[in-house]
């Protein structure tokens, strides 16, 4: 018979944050594979948990998925857990529960904090819609597109930035999305928890000695007109937002051709063997 893989959240700082379902799990799964054992360790101590630790991060990850979907397969259960929030976001977990489908295991999650949730909720800003990005790439041409990419949206925008990084970072947004609305949260549920609000102008000066993790919440809530829009998209991007209203090809080329006040036969040659 098969075993089950459950997904644990753990506490993003205050260890008051596990759940009573968390602790039952995690006393009685055969493994617990973990993102830096001596972390999980330490959460298992204070628990008074006594339990088999396997590591699991994102250099082992391809390597131990499969070890620890054949031990589920011969009937044992598994907890996966990072070092703090919840598997899988921005964290090891996703492979796993990938493998688990195509083998028909069946996966569990054990809810509990989750660091950006958490800190939309205190930030100010709309929660009604809203993009994850995560960290950004360190690639210079990667972190470029996906800055580019990001300059185009209409919603809330939540990333996830390492202390030494965030100014540069907060720079970055600056120039390649503007001086838009934003709030920083770092050390969330821990001593030095703290919020800071205002444009990204003011939080690059209010971020003076950086230390902890960081979410940074952007409000790009219809703060663009749909001219600001348009000049950040390639043509194929421009087309197929219209294509996406339902818009003929005659129709489309017209608007597009107003749009970047052009000729429309400049945009017809453009798009006459789609």
């Amino acid at each position: 018979m098969k075993g089950i893989i459950y997904l644990v959240a753990t506490p993003i700082g205050n260890l008051k944050d596990i759940t009573l379902r968390a602790i039952e799990v995690l006393k009685e799964v055969d493994v617990i594979a973990a993102e830096d054992t001596r972390h999980t360790l330490q959460l298992l101590n204070h628990l008074e948990i006594q339990k088999t630790l396997i590591s699991y991060h994102r250099h082992n990850e391809g390597e131990r998925t499969h070890e620890l979907i054949k031990q589920v397969l011969e009937g044992k259960n598994i907890a996966i857990v990072t070092d703090a929030g919840t598997p899988g976001i921005s964290d090891p977990g996703e492979e796993i529960v990938k493998m688990a489908i195509e083998n028909e295991i069946n996966i569990i999650p054990i809810p509990g904090a989750c660091a950006f949730v958490n800190s939309l909720i205190v930030s100010g800003i709309s929660t009604k819609e809203f993009s994850f990005y995560g960290f950004l790439p360190l690639n210079h041409k990667n972190r470029k597109q996906k800055l580019e990419q990001i300059a185009k949206e209409q919603k809330t925008v939540i990333l996830y930035e390492a202390p030494h990084k965030i100014k540069k970072t907060l720079e970055d947004i600056l120039q390649s999305i503007g001086d838009c609305n934003a709030c920083l949260v770092r050390e969330l549920t821990k001593l030095h928890e703290e919020k800071l609000y205002g444009t990204v102008t003011e939080l690059i000066l209010k971020c003076q000695e950086p230390k902890g993790e960081y979410v940074i919440i952007l409000d790009l809530n219809n703060e663009k007109s749909e001219e600001d829009i348009f000049e950040h998209m390639t043509l194929q991007e421009h087309y197929h937002y219209y294509e996406k209203q339902g818009l003929a090809k005659n129709e489309i080329i017209k608007k597009i051709a107003k749009d970047k006040k052009v000729n429309k036969n400049e945009i017809y040659q453009v798009f006459m063997k789609k």
